[in-house]
Formats: C-alpha cells, structure tokens, sequence
C-alpha cells in the first residue's frame, strides 16, 4: 500500500521528546528556537516537520482541516509541552476541551522585578495587531479587544527577579508575555515586550525564560486524566543561577 503524498516536508532532525504517546494523541516536549508550524522562513524546520519524519501517514490523514494535528502552538522562543492528535477521534476529543476551556495548563516565568500583589489574576483585554509586518498582542478595550485571563503566583523571588507559576484561562497571542510586561514584570529574554538588559541579551534571540511546564486533561476515549510534565530547561536553570536564584527543585 503507497504512503499518502505528504503536504509537509518530514525533517527527521528536528528535535523534540516525546513525553506520552498513544494510538490517539502524542504530548511532546519542543525546545525554545523551534517554530511550531512551518512559516514564510521555516517551511522545514518546524516541530511539524519533526514530527512528519515519525507520524506523517496518521498527521497526513488529519489533514489540513485539523492542523495536520497540532491543537495549540508555543511561541518559537517558548520552550515546553505541546499536543498533537494522532486519530479523528483524539484530535476532536481534545480539541472540543480547549474549546471548552478545560486543558489545565501551567507555565513557569522567569521574570524581571515582583508582580504586586504577589498572587492574582490579570484580565486585561488583548487584541491582535500587526506592527512592522508582524502580528504583536496589544492590550486594551475597543475594536478586536478579546477577554484575557492569567492567573499567576510567585514561587520564589530575589528582589529584582522573581519565578511564576502562570495558568492562563484563555489562550490569546502572546497572552503572558504581555500581561507580565503589563504587571511589570517582563519574561527574561522577550525581547519583543520586556527590556534589553545584559541578562536578557544573553539569553540570544531564540529563547527567552518562558517554559510550558504541566498540561492537564482528558483522555479522549477513556475520559480519564492524563497529566504531562517537563522539566525547565537548563538555560532557564542557568539564568536564574546568574541573579543567585535556585529553580525549586520540583520544576527541575
């Protein structure tokens, strides 16, 4: 039997983990500096690339209609845990519970200064608009304005630095790193919406202290939970070190 002409381009190099896998749905672990999708400038070196190289017959039946199986994406400069359906029937399954805002999902920020309070919810409206040809999230109400929400909460700080743990109830561009920036707490590295400062410059162009950490939700079939986990990554670890903080050790 002839494997389907493949729309994506597999590029066994990209790198990735695999986190879980069933016959449904992979979770996977997609380092910082890798696009999600491929794009103008990436048409073969994204994570879907990658994962055409392993799973392209079951991504390929998928097809377009259903994002070649990508149920949400992670900014090129964010590192952590993706879902990809592998069947109709888990791409649905899981796609129908983001949807539904019921995907439990946690990311850990290495941030500059403390967000006061200290814990909270941030709801400011976001909106979507292209600056110098490229799409940036702009906050306030008005025209195109969507609900935003992040719930956030410090984990450990130094005074000018602090690491937070962010759940974001909705999932709208760019939506931490903005509403950090907003609280006055720019992501280490974001060079787009947080500051230039030496810590930030080295961590180069291609990462920045933003890791999808922890999902959470149901089988598709089963209706069980499944949780997945991924460690913060060393460059992270590393920055943080720099300023004499310690990742706890749970994250780690």
């Amino acid at each position: 039997m002839n494997m389907p002409q493949l729309t994506i381009k597999p590029n066994p190099d990209v790198p990735f983990r695999i986190v879980k896998k069933t016959e449904h749905f992979l979770v996977v672990e997609k380092p910082a500096g890798i696009v999600t999708q491929p794009g103008r400038k990436h048409q073969s070196d994204s994570l879907l690339n990658g994962l055409f190289a392993h799973y392209g017959k079951a991504l390929q039946n998928l097809g377009k209609k259903r994002d070649f199986g990508l149920l949400h994406r992670l900014d090129r400069t964010t590192s952590g845990l993706v879902v990809v359906g592998l069947s109709i029937e888990g791409y649905d399954g899981i796609r129908q519970q983001f949807v539904d805002r019921l995907i439990e999902k946690t990311y850990l920020a290495f941030v500059h200064n403390t967000p006061q309070p200290p814990g909270g919810t941030e709801e400011t409206p976001i909106k979507e608009a292209r600056i110098r040809g490229r799409k940036r999230a702009v906050l306030g109400v008005g025209r195109g304005a969507q609900e935003a929400r992040t719930k956030y909460s410090v984990l450990v700080h130094s005074g000018r630095f602090s690491l937070l743990k962010c759940q974001p109830q909705t999932g709208r561009l760019h939506q931490i790193r903005v509403h950090m920036a907003h609280r006055g707490c720019p992501v280490v590295g974001d060079l787009e919406y947080g500051k230039k400062t030496p810590i930030d410059r080295r961590m180069g162009s291609d990462k920045m202290c933003l890791h999808a950490a922890t999902l959470a939700f149901r089988h598709p079939i089963t209706g069980r939970t499944v949780t997945a986990s991924s460690p913060v990554p060393s460059a992270m670890v590393a920055a943080m070190g720099q300023v004499g903080m310690t990742c706890p050790q749970k994250w780690r």
